[in-house]
C-alpha cells in the first residue's frame, strides 16, 4: 500500500522534488504550510492548496481561488483525488506542481531464481590456498584468482559496470555542481534580500523620522490652540486690574484746584464746535482755575492693566501709573494754572478677590513706557500666581503666536455681560462713580481678564508688534509667547490698524526690577536654599578640651 505521495514543484526557474508521507500536506507561503513557497512575483500569503490522505489517496480540500490554479489544463475543482502524474498549475504566477504516487510492493509478481555459485576451480583454489603455509602462495592465488574472475564475466557485465561507475561519478559530479549552483544561488538571493532588508530599514527609518516631525508639529499645533485657555487657567489671576483717581493741586500752597463757579464762567451760548475736513475743532480747556469757592474740583479717574511677577511687584506702563503724562490736556491745565497732579486713590484688584489691594509706585521708565508698583507682601496671597518672565530671542519672532491678557475697555466689557435687569440696578445703585462700581463688580467676581491670541506681526531692538486684538484699557497687559512665559508689555493701541498693537520687550522690564529690588523666583528659591543649608549647620559645637601645659 502506498505511504506517501512525491511533489515535484517548479517556481520559475527553480525545481525542487520532495517526498511526503503526512495525513495532512499545506502548500503556501505561510510558515505554517508544509510546504513553503517564497517569491516576490507572488503577493498571495496563507495557504494555497491543502491535500489530505484518504486511504491510499490524496484529496485536494482546499483551494486558494486568488492564484487560479488548474489541474491538467482544466479548472480545478474541490475535492479532487490527485492521481499519479497529475499537474496543478498557475499560468499567471509560473508555479507547476506533479504528482506522483509511491510505487506499492506487488503482491502478485514475485522473483524466484538460484544464486549464482561460485566457479569450481576458484573454490578448489580457495581451498588448497587455505591448507597452504606460504604467503607466496596465497598471493599467486590471490593474482589467479583476479584473473580467472575477469575472465569468468563479461563483457557485457564489463561494460554495464563501467556504465555504472561512469554514472556514479557523473551523478556525484552533477550533484555536487547543482549543490554549488544552489549555494551560489542562494547566496546570491541572501545578498539580494540584505539589500532589500537595508532599504526597507531605510525607509522605516524615513518613515519613523516622517512620523516623528508630523507628531511633533500636531504637538506645536495642539500647544498653539490650547495655549490661550492655558495660560489663562494657568497664570490668569495674576493679571490686575489697576484703578486710581487724582486732582490736581497748586505748586505753591498744595491746596486743590476747582473749575470757576457758574457765574464766574464765560458766556454759556459761546459757539459750538465746528467739524472741519481733519475733524471736530475741540474747544480750549476750562481756563481760570482756582483753589478759592465751591466749584468742582478737578479730578478724574483711571484705568489700567498691571501683572504680578513675585514678591509683591507689579509691572505694568508708565502711562498707567501717571497718566496726566500722556494727556495734552491735563498738561496744558497744569501749566495755566501752576498745578501739579496728586494721587488720591490707587489700587489694584485680583480675579477671584473681592478687596482691593493698595500699591505704591516704586519706578517709571524714563525712555521705556514701563512702571512698576507695589503691594505689601505680607497681603500677598499664595493663589495669586508669579508670571514667569522670558528672556530668550527664540521666544520672539516674526509668526510666532502671542497671547494677551488684560482689560481693555475697563469696566464697560464687564456690564456688557451682564443683563439688562441686573444692568439697570446697578446703574442705580453707582451712577457714574467707576471707583464704587468696579469695587461692588470685585464682590460679585465679574472681574476677569480678557484673553485673546494673535502673532507677531513685526518687531525691532525695542518694539514687539503683534496683531493681538486689545483696547483702552489693556496698557500694562502681559504678551504671553509660545514658551507660556511674558516676552513684553503692552503699551499701544493702533487705532488704524489691528495687527499693529505694541508691546516692550520683557528684558527693558527686567532691568528696572533688578534697580527696584526686584528678585526673580529662582534667586528666591536660591536664597531659601541657602539660608536652609545655613541653618542645618551647627553654629555653638562642643568645645574642645585644652591640654595642660
Amino acid at each position: 500500500m502506498a505511504s506517501g505521495i512525491i511533489i515535484h514543484i517548479e517556481v520559475g526557474k527553480e525545481k525542487r522534488t520532495e517526498l511526503f508521507s503526512e495525513e495532512r500536506i499545506r502548500i503556501g507561503s505561510d510558515e505554517t504550510c508544509d510546504l513553503q513557497i517564497r517569491s516576490t512575483k507572488i503577493e498571495t500569503e496563507g495557504v494555497w492548496l491543502e491535500l489530505v490522505r484518504e486511504g491510499n489517496e490524496y484529496r485536494l480540500i482546499e483551494i486558494n481561488k486568488a492564484l487560479d490554479f488548474t489541474s491538467n489544463d482544466k479548472p480545478i475543482r474541490r475535492f479532487k483525488t490527485i492521481f499519479d502524474g497529475d499537474v496543478i498549475t498557475s499560468a499567471s504566477n509560473g508555479i507547476t506542481f506533479s504528482f506522483f504516487a509511491l510505487a506499492p510492493q506487488s503482491s502478485l509478481i514475485t522473483t524466484n531464481r538460484e544464486q549464482r555459485h561460485v566457479a569450481q576451480f576458484i573454490e578448489e583454489a580457495a581451498i588448497e590456498s587455505a591448507g597452504s603455509p606460504k604467503p607466496d602462495e596465497a598471493k599467486a592465488f590471490l593474482r589467479e584468482f583476479v584473473r580467472e574472475l575477469s575472465r569468468e564475466i563479461s563483457w557485457t557485465t564489463k561494460l554495464i559496470m563501467l556504465a555504472v561507475t561512469v554514472g556514479f561519478l557523473s551523478g556525484i559530479f552533477y550533484l555536487g555542481y547543482g549543490f554549488y549552483r544552489e549555494l551560489k544561488q542562494s547566496r546570491e538571493q541572501a545578498q539580494q534580500q540584505n539589500e532589500t532588508i537595508k532599504k526597507l530599514e531605510e525607509q522605516i527609518t524615513e518613515t519613523n523620522e516622517k512620523i516623528g516631525n508630523l507628531d511633533k508639529s500636531n504637538k506645536d499645533i495642539i500647544k498653539t490652540v490650547s495655549l490661550a485657555p492655558n495660560l489663562r487657567v494657568e497664570y490668569g489671576n495674576g493679571v490686575c486690574l489697576i484703578i486710581g483717581s487724582c486732582d490736581l493741586v497748586d505748586r505753591k500752597n498744595g491746596k486743590t484746584l476747582r473749575y470757576p463757579e457758574p457765574q464766574m464762567q464765560n458766556d454759556p451760548y459761546e459757539p459750538a464746535p465746528t467739524i472741519t475736513e481733519e475733524g471736530y475743532n475741540q474747544p480750549p480747556p476750562p481756563t481760570g482755575l482756582t483753589t478759592e469757592g465751591n466749584g468742582t474740583p478737578v479730578e478724574y479717574d483711571f484705568i489700567g492693566t498691571g501683572f504680578h511677577v513675585g514678591g509683591g511687584y507689579v509691572l505694568t506702563n508708565r502711562h498707567v501709573l501717571q497718566p496726566w503724562g500722556e494727556d495734552d490736556m491735563v498738561k496744558q491745565m497744569m501749566k495755566q494754572s501752576n498745578g501739579r497732579p496728586r494721587i488720591k486713590k490707587l489700587v489694584v484688584y485680583f480675579p477671584n478677590f473681592p478687596q482691593s489691594f493698595p500699591i505704591k509706585v516704586q519706578q517709571v521708565g524714563t525712555r521705556e513706557d514701563l512702571g512698576i508698583a507695589t503691594i505689601d507682601p505680607t497681603l500677598v496671597s499664595p493663589d495669586i500666581p508669579v508670571l514667569p518672565l522670558d528672556t530668550s530671542q527664540d521666544s520672539v519672532a516674526i509668526g510666532k503666536t502671542v497671547v494677551t491678557m488684560g482689560y481693555p475697555n475697563g469696566p464697560d466689557r464687564f456690564l456688557a455681560m451682564l443683563d439688562d435687569a441686573e444692568l439697570k440696578s446697578i446703574s442705580s445703585r453707582f451712577g457714574n462713580s467707576k471707583q464704587s462700581l468696579i469695587a461692588y463688580l470685585a464682590q460679585v467676581k465679574k472681574i476677569t481678564p480678557l484673553t485673546t491670541p494673535g502673532a507677531i506681526t513685526d518687531l525691532d531692538s525695542r518694539r514687539i508688534v503683534h496683531d493681538a486684538k486689545t483696547a483702552e484699557g489693556g496698557s500694562g497687559a502681559p504678551l504671553f509667547g509660545q514658551s507660556g512665559k511674558v516676552i513684553g508689555v503692552n503699551f499701544g493701541v493702533f487705532t488704524e490698524s489691528t495687527a499693529a498693537n505694541m508691546a516692550i520687550p520683557i528684558k527693558f522690564a527686567i532691568e528696572m526690577l533688578k534697580k527696584s529690588g526686584w528678585k526673580s523666583p529662582e534667586e528666591v528659591e536660591s536664597e531659601k536654599n541657602a539660608q536652609t543649608q545655613t541653618a542645618s549647620v551647627d553654629v555653638n559645637p562642643p568645645p574642645t578640651e585644652s591640654k595642660q601645659q
